[in-house]
């Protein structure tokens, strides 16, 4: 699958996964979600916490920041377009929900980067029944990467 993925790192903070890391993500959920686009696009962009906060309240009308926004792309109804959307991506949170959950920290960029485009593809959990369809397809995808369950708590936690 052909897939044209503009990342945009507005924060410099350690710990943040190369590029390749992130198309190898996106490439899997894509393909895992049974997306139909021929060469899909969209954009990752890495943000500090004062962006994910701005983005949090104007979108969602939430206080602070959030780990994962998606943004899907809505095409007028004859115009046939690749593009997917946008993710947005709070360094910061990463890390520190993986600190807090005591996780490896390139599997939860994973999980956030494939969770955001599931997003983009449609998918929410906003409902229970939706939600579980949500993290089994999440589980499913992030154990093809050698990833454990993230909804599992970890052991001795």
């Amino acid at each position: 699958m052909k897939l044209d993925l503009d990342v945009q790192v507005a924060v410099a903070t350690p710990g943040l996964p190369g590029e390749d890391a992130l198309r190898e993500w996106v490439s899997t959920a894509l393909r895992g979600a049974g997306a139909k686009r021929d060469a899909p696009e969209l954009s990752i962009r890495i943000v500090d916490e004062a962006e994910m906060t701005a983005l949090n309240q104007r979108y969602r009308g939430k206080s602070g920041p959030t780990n994962v926004l998606s943004f899907p792309f809505e095409a007028v109804a004859e115009v046939d377009t690749g593009l997917l959307g946008d993710i947005v991506i709070c360094a910061p949170v990463v890390a520190e929900e993986a600190r807090a959950q005591d996780k490896p920290l390139h599997a939860h960029w994973a999980h956030m980067v494939i969770h955001g485009v599931l997003h983009l593809l449609g998918y929410d959990h906003h409902h229970e029944r939706e939600a579980e369809e949500m993290e089994r397809l999440e589980t499913t995808l992030l154990e093809k990467l050698g990833i454990p369950d993230p909804y599992e708590p970890v052991e001795g936690k």
